[in-house]
């Protein structure tokens, strides 16, 4: 083996460029960050061959005085932390002073900057050496621009592993959109080989998660994750989130909708994706990915962004209240369902607002004779006109409300019509056509409904005939020992037979069948990985869905006008009752703007 001795600065750089420079996204990204911190409220980015050949970066920040022009491209060379307790309470994007020179030590690098009160800007450049060439004055307006050609131009290994033009510039691409929900306040023009791909204009509102970054999301996201969205907004315990959560119906096959950030910054955090999937636990088909964009803000302090190179993970220091913020905060929001204003402004009927949501509109007067009073129609023709002719089709009346219901005011699902195909109940609500899966809407009130009473008292044990003996290592048998309580409040009776065996002597009352050995290893493995386990709970959900499928009314049932309009009560007054208990929708609206342009009305 050779001595030991010191590394020279080029190779400490080049060493550092392999954890923070992987393609150009991550040379974008880290550049985008730095002008964020300076405060920039317009960056332009340029690529050519993307990225390969050229990035550029403009800023209107703060700029960089001359005489630190040079000391930027140094290593751990930062303005924005100066002590332990500065790194403890990191309030920035960037803060390692590693991304400038690691980038300059694998491409040719040019840094043109001019604070403010300059007359004009300086420029400072590297060859992918040790050394920075001396200020010189360039013309320049208040800001920063990077310009970074021919990466890796002098690490050919790492050339070689860039992809095609096309794959390189759809992660910058994506890189950006991601960084570009976070900041809805920063107008951002993307070009690539001259041509304009993406112009976002600063929202009014800059705040993340604000109404006012609802046209970005459409921008960025597409229409769909917008009508499909459900606003959250909770606090608590010094935590606060916010943002979106596309309704279950929406679920995707690929988890390429998911941003969720911490302060700011977008992470993938295994805790978080473990929180967010869990809330979706009982309306997520198999298989599907739910959809959100995600802001938690805490004080710095209690999360430490400074676990990853790249600044993609953290580490909060209070994980799991954490994680039951998040979770308890999207499962009350899913179980509202559409119960608040969706991000589009314009989506279906609230039922009853959730904490931090706008109230919901009053409902349309009933006229005397208990039918729902004609909406009011934007088209140019008279309705006078149609009312003879149209006489002898009108429906029949729809029954009273009932006593507990306001007599003044339609319910949120309206007053049932008619029945479709056995299938469909079609109610009329206050603006359009309600049409609801009678099936799937009565499968979910009966699992609900089981739930609670299966929730309702301890959950009954079933003793096993013969008690399973697991072999398990030390450490899970200290595990079920110290879970002890846990495990009997799940129905599970477990007894430590040595050091390295256990035996299972009763499982939950509905589980009886299960493979109950690996059932309790995989709690096991929850509660080694999370501290708690939702493994028993979900079988037993699993079941209970079953069983309130089998129970629901079939297809071809005929309903009459108040067994369906008990049925739409019903589902006013169930939690998740937008979806099934496999994630599809229990019903829709066409809205009476719909429904006009069906028939051209107004045109």
């Amino acid at each position: 083996m050779s001595s030991i001795r010191a590394l020279p600065p080029q190779l400490i750089n080049q060493i550092a460029a392999g954890e923070v420079v992987e393609r150009p996204a991550s040379v974008v990204k880290e550049l985008l960050e730095n002008s964020l911190d300076a405060g920039a409220r317009r960056i332009e980015v340029d690529l050519e061959q993307g990225g390969a050949k050229l990035i550029r970066i403009r800023d209107d920040g703060c700029g960089i005085a001359r005489d630190e022009l040079a000391l930027a491209l140094s290593r751990h060379a930062t303005s924005k932390i100066a002590s332990l307790a500065d790194l403890e309470s990191v309030g920035t994007l960037g803060f390692r002073g590693e991304a400038l020179p690691s980038i300059a030590s694998v491409s040719r690098l040019s840094l043109v900057s001019r604070v403010p009160d300059d007359a004009h800007g300086w420029r400072v450049s590297a060859d992918g050496s040790d050394r920075v060439s001396t200020p010189e004055p360039a013309a320049h307006p208040a800001g920063t621009t990077v310009e970074v050609r021919d990466l890796f131009y002098n690490v050919p290994a790492r050339r070689k592993f860039l992809r095609t033009e096309k794959t390189e510039f759809g992660h910058v691409e994506q890189g950006l959109r991601r960084m570009a929900l976070a900041h809805a306040g920063v107008a951002i023009r993307l070009r690539h080989n001259g041509r304009v791909v993406m112009d976002l204009s600063a929202a009014a509102d800059p705040g993340p998660g604000g109404a006012a970054l609802v046209p970005r999301l459409r921008e960025l996201l597409g229409g769909g994750f917008v009508d499909a969205s459900l606003a959250v907004e909770q606090e608590a315990v010094g935590l606060r989130l916010h943002g979106w959560i596309a309704q279950p119906a929406f679920a995707r096959s690929q988890a390429d909708l998911q941003f969720f950030y911490v302060n700011g910054r977008l992470v993938r955090d295994k805790l978080v994706t473990h929180a967010v999937r869990q809330s979706y636990q009982d309306v997520l088909h198999h298989g599907r990915h739910p959809a959100y964009v995600l802001f938690l803000e805490l004080p710095p302090r209690q999360v430490d962004v400074n676990v990853h190179p790249a600044k993609q993970e953290v580490r909060f220091r209070e994980g799991r209240q954490v994680h039951d913020f998040i979770f308890r905060g999207l499962h009350r929001r899913l179980a509202g369902g559409v119960h608040a204003a969706t991000a589009g402004g314009d989506g279906p009927p609230m039922l009853a607002p959730s904490p931090g949501s706008p109230p919901v509109p009053a409902p349309a007067a009933r006229a005397s004779s208990g039918y729902p009073r004609s909406l009011s129609l934007p088209v140019r023709e008279g309705r006078g006109a149609y009312a003879a002719a149209l006489d002898f089709q009108r429906p029949a009346p729809l029954p009273a409300a009932p006593p507990e219901q306001d007599a003044g005011a339609i319910p949120p699902l309206g007053f049932a019509l008619a029945q479709l195909h056995g299938v469909y109940v079609l109610a009329q609500a206050r603006d359009g056509l309600i049409i609801v899966d009678m099936h799937a809407a009565h499968e979910r009130i009966g699992y609900e409904r089981l739930k609670r009473s299966a929730e309702a008292g301890a959950l009954r044990r079933q003793p096993l005939l013969m008690p399973v003996v697991l072999h398990v290592s030390p450490a899970e048998a200290d595990l079920a020992e110290g879970h002890g309580a846990l495990l009997e409040r799940l129905g599970l009776t477990v007894a430590r037979l040595g050091d390295g065996k256990l035996a299972l002597k009763e499982i939950p009352a509905l589980l009886q069948g299960a493979d109950a050995e690996a059932l309790l290893r995989d709690v096991l493995a929850d509660l080694a990985a999370r501290g708690d386990s939702e493994r028993v709970r979900g079988e037993i959900n699993g079941v209970l869905s079953t069983m309130a499928c089998h129970g629901a009314v079939r297809a071809n049932r005929r309903l009459s006008i108040d067994e369906m309009n008990a049925l739409l009560r019903d589902m006013e007054r169930t939690e998740r009752a937008d979806q099934c208990n496999h994630g599809r929708p229990t019903w829709v609206r066409l809205s009476q703007r719909e429904l006009d342009a069906l028939f051209l009305r107004g045109r």
